[in-house]
């Protein structure tokens, strides 16, 4: 045993085994990284060449298709509206009104809070007429959508896979409900870049109505795993919109470019010593939030807006908060060459007095979401603008008690401009306003994606960002382009 001992080190057999280790994980690691250059080395850097300094004018350049949305507008409306009361016009649910729902359209179905209830028909509470040349059917509710409907295509067939808030807002934004995904705005400015240097390419803006708040986080705007200075930027709907936009009392502009100045070169140091993205976007945040100092404020100040925009938008005081002022708003950052830009009206879970409440929050945006498709085109902005006006599901035709709860299988939403075809109402949906009719006009989040991407001139099959061992994309393994709806 003595021997065994005096032979045997365990200190220095735990050093050569871990020098060992590591001469042959370092031999084949140094292998692995020659093979992957010389098989696809933008890949090897994809995290790397994005420049931090200068405009970023996108991966997709040239773009795959002509291009005829420039830029987005979402106008969100979370909690997810009743397509019942607002695009889908549904008789026969009328006609139902306070009778047994039919056991044929439920069965096997998922359901959210009526699970195992007794489901009783909900009739709407509203008129529905037809509007325009074109004639599409929609509620009495929004009157002035209805003045623009020649303008817009009404999407009757949308439905999505997740039936609860959060996690149908983040489907709606990255196309899964699995967190860390980039959202769709952070897509489009990782792949077209933005018109703009003093702005943020991807903005935020959010509202609230009197009743149906429902919170929204912040992940719905990340850039996930994205480089970070592709996340939304969320601006204050009152007040300044953006925080510390102003210089401390006593430092001047030319003091506080000296210290950007700085800051710079120090971070540029580091990010020569190491292949970090987050050097870059600090490098490049700092720089437009110096520019921003000057640009927001001018942004935000509405004087020089004539008293009939202000009328037509129906903004009583410039910076409220509404969604009326975040219209104006969305129409001057469009101006100003910001890429994506989206309004979240927090307005619409009607699980209960929806014939009192739902008239309120259709009233606070139908003015406004009516008078941004009239202003930009008049400015000639609508051609190459695409404007989506909807929320992340739709409510039952059955009643939860004064309300209707959350649903998947069918919801409204509509677009116009940006290549969009106007007077157009695409998609069916059953007699009862329950479920998607698969008759080719079916259309899910991801056929959605896949088509708002063509008109900005996307193929979205080859918008892709390497990372986690494969491709990923906005529209993963699924989406389909819908020409239907193409102008």
């Amino acid at each position: 045993m003595n021997d065994y001992k005096s032979c045997f080190d365990p200190e220095q057999f735990q050093t050569n085994v871990n020098r060992r280790t590591f001469l042959g994980r370092a031999a084949y690691g140094l292998g692995g990284l020659a093979l992957a250059w010389m098989l696809n080395p933008p890949k090897l850097l994809a995290n790397a060449t994005i420049p931090a300094s200068g405009p970023w004018r996108g991966v997709v350049n040239p773009t795959h298709f002509p291009v005829r949305a420039r830029r987005v507008i979402h106008l969100c409306m979370a909690g997810g509206p009743s397509h019942l009361e607002s695009f889908d016009h549904k008789p026969k649910l009328e006609a139902l009104n306070g009778k047994p729902f039919p056991d044929s359209f439920t069965k096997g179905q998922q359901l959210a809070q009526l699970q195992n209830t007794k489901l009783i028909a909900l009739g709407p509470f509203c008129q529905f007429r037809r509007w325009g040349k074109s004639g599409q059917e929609i509620s009495a509710l929004f009157p002035n959508i209805g003045g623009i409907a020649d303008d817009i295509c009404i999407v009757r067939s949308m439905h999505t896979e997740q039936i609860n808030h959060d996690p149908a807002h983040a489907f709606m934004n990255t196309g899964t409900r699995i967190k860390g995904r980039p959202s769709m705005g952070s897509w489009w400015l990782y792949g077209l870049g933005a018109d703009t240097q003093d702005l943020p390419g991807f903005v935020v803006l959010t509202s609230k109505g009197q009743s149906g708040v429902q919170p929204v986080s912040a992940r719905q705007w990340s850039s996930g795993f994205l480089p970070s200075r592709f996340d939304g930027i969320a601006f204050q709907s009152k007040g300044d919109a953006v925080h510390y936009v102003g210089n401390p009392a006593g430092v001047c502009q030319s003091t506080q470019r000296q210290v950007v100045e700085e800051i710079k070169r120090l971070n540029g140091m580091l990010a020569d010593e190491r292949i970090d993205p987050a050097i870059e976007t600090r490098i490049s945040q700092y720089e437009m939030a110096f520019r921003m100092q000057t640009s927001v404020p001018e942004l935000t100040d509405f004087a020089k807006e004539p008293q009939h925009i202000l009328d037509l938008y129906g903004v009583k005081h410039p910076g409220d908060g509404s969604f009326a002022s975040n219209c104006l708003m969305a129409r001057r950052l469009a101006e100003r060459g910001v890429r994506f830009i989206q309004l979240y009206h927090r307005a619409w879970d009607h699980h209960n007095d929806i014939d009192r409440d739902m008239p309120v929050a259709a009233k606070d945006v139908d003015q406004a979401s009516a008078a941004l498709i009239q202003d930009l085109k008049q400015r000639g902005m609508l051609d190459d603008t695409l404007v989506i006006w909807g929320g992340e599901f739709g409510r039952t035709p059955m009643g939860q008690g004064s309300g209707r709860d959350h649903h998947i299988l069918a919801f409204s939403v509509w677009m116009a401009g940006g290549g969009s075809k106007g007077g157009t109402t695409w998609g069916n949906t059953d007699e009862l306003g329950y479920h998607y009719l698969a008759d080719g006009q079916d259309m899910d989040v991801h056929d959605l994606h896949a088509t708002m991407l063509y008109l900005c001139g996307i193929d979205h099959t080859r918008l892709t960002f390497h990372t986690q061992g494969r491709d990923f994309r906005l529209t993963d393994v699924a989406g389909r382009v819908i020409h239907g709806i193409v102008a």
